[in-house]
């Protein structure tokens, strides 16, 4: 695939105009707004049930860590079964897995087991949709739908953890568990009457997982690759440290459900006014050459935590660190660039798989970690540790693909 040239700035009108992109779009809005607003109430709900920071953080982690198995072993099937029919199918799974999640007085045991069967269908649904875009959007369209995307995941956190914190003084968890999963079924109607259906790539009779480990090692074989997704593993990796640990801070800091959601959006809103600035205001090459630099904005200001501040300074650190994640834009125009196009849908879901893992590992690790250590130690060392990996893991120059 060849570089977009220098002087085409790419814009969200791009995506938007085409049909099919509308309907994935308007899908990925209403189905994360309702995983947000319920993953928040379960967390607030394990919290106060249990009291531990490692039980509330493995709410996120078990939504995370089947990735590695169902994206490991089974990210072929993108190139097996029709992308509509398994966006669709993983769509309604996760539906009645959620509605299953809704009953009242569900024990926490059960709850984290059906997180953990919600995160084995998450990554097949993203490799899926990831894989999609690239045969809906045509030619330099897909950046800036792969952005919108992006900024839709982060708005939705905003809305969905601010409103959030405000719906659980008036309704109870069971009851936004419930409206997730009414969600999820919207969004599987308009995946499956908005978007085209396309016949699977031939199959060579290779069983499923050896095909999916064979595609794995095909990706990680280019190096300019291998670096740039491990530099964006890495650093999503222990950027979350703030959010797996928002409930203890809360709880130290004196903080009410409400200031609560109100802290947890400030990261999701930085990165929605990141993103949105990196579009607007960067050149596709100008993108590429900043993604160290921008990296390195969204795990500075964690440092802060050092200081303990207060809700506004929270909220200010989190803020400026999500900005920084405009850095993704410019690893999309070097995946692309990198990525031969026998292998860009999966080096597309691998991506995605390899993102929602390691966030899952950030979680799980800080939520131990938050066991021994108080927050205010924690975020500023694995700060610390994600500057030290970014200079080492600097993005090399793409190979034209």
């Amino acid at each position: 695939m060849t570089a977009v040239p220098e002087q085409a700035r790419l814009r969200y009108r791009d995506a938007f105009a085409v049909r099919e992109f509308r309907a994935i779009f308007a899908a990925h809005v209403i189905s994360f707004v309702g995983m947000i607003m319920a993953e928040f109430a379960t967390t607030v709900l394990v919290y106060r049930k249990t009291g531990s920071p490692l039980l509330t953080s493995l709410v996120f982690a078990l939504a995370f860590l089947p990735h590695l198995f169902a994206g490991t072993f089974l990210s072929s099937l993108v190139d097996r079964i029709p992308l509509r029919r398994l966006m669709t199918g993983c769509t309604l799974a996760t539906a009645a897995l959620a509605g299953i999640m809704a009953v009242p007085g569900m024990p926490v045991p059960a709850l984290l087991l059906l997180v953990f069967m919600i995160g084995m269908v998450s990554p097949i649904l993203g490799g899926a949709r990831a894989a999609t875009l690239p045969q809906v959007m045509p030619g330099p369209a897909y950046v800036p739908a792969r952005s919108m995307l992006r900024v839709v995941t982060q708005s939705a956190q905003v809305f969905g953890l601010g409103a959030g914190g405000l719906l659980l003084t008036v309704i109870e968890p069971h009851t936004a568990l419930l409206l997730e999963a009414c969600a999820f079924v919207v969004a599987a109607m308009l995946l499956r009457f908005g978007t085209s259906e396309r016949p699977p790539a031939p199959s060579d009779g290779t069983s499923m997982v050896k095909d999916s480990l064979s595609g794995i090692r095909d990706v990680l074989s280019l190096r300019p690759l291998r670096r740039n997704l491990l530099l964006g593993w890495t650093v999503s990796m222990l950027s979350v440290a703030p959010e797996a640990l928002a409930n203890p801070y809360a709880a130290e800091a004196g903080f009410d459900t409400a200031r609560l959601g109100l802290m947890m959006a400030a990261l999701p809103l930085g990165c929605t006014v990141g993103e949105f600035a990196g579009m607007w205001l960067m050149s596709p090459s100008r993108q590429v050459r900043l993604i160290a630099p921008l990296a390195a904005v969204v795990l500075v200001p964690l440092l802060g935590y050092a200081l303990t501040p207060g809700i506004a300074g929270v909220m200010l650190i989190l803020f400026v660190s999500g900005a920084g994640i405009a850095y993704h834009l410019g690893q999309d125009h070097h995946l692309l660039e990198s990525t031969p196009e026998a292998l860009r849908s999966r080096a597309l879901a691998l991506q995605t798989t390899g993102l929602m893992f390691f966030q899952g590992v950030g979680f799980a690790g800080a939520g131990a970690a938050g066991q021994f250590a108080s927050v205010s130690v924690i975020v500023p060392v694995c700060a610390v540790l994600g500057l030290l990996a970014l200079a080492a893991l600097r993005p090399s120059p793409p190979l034209k693909a």
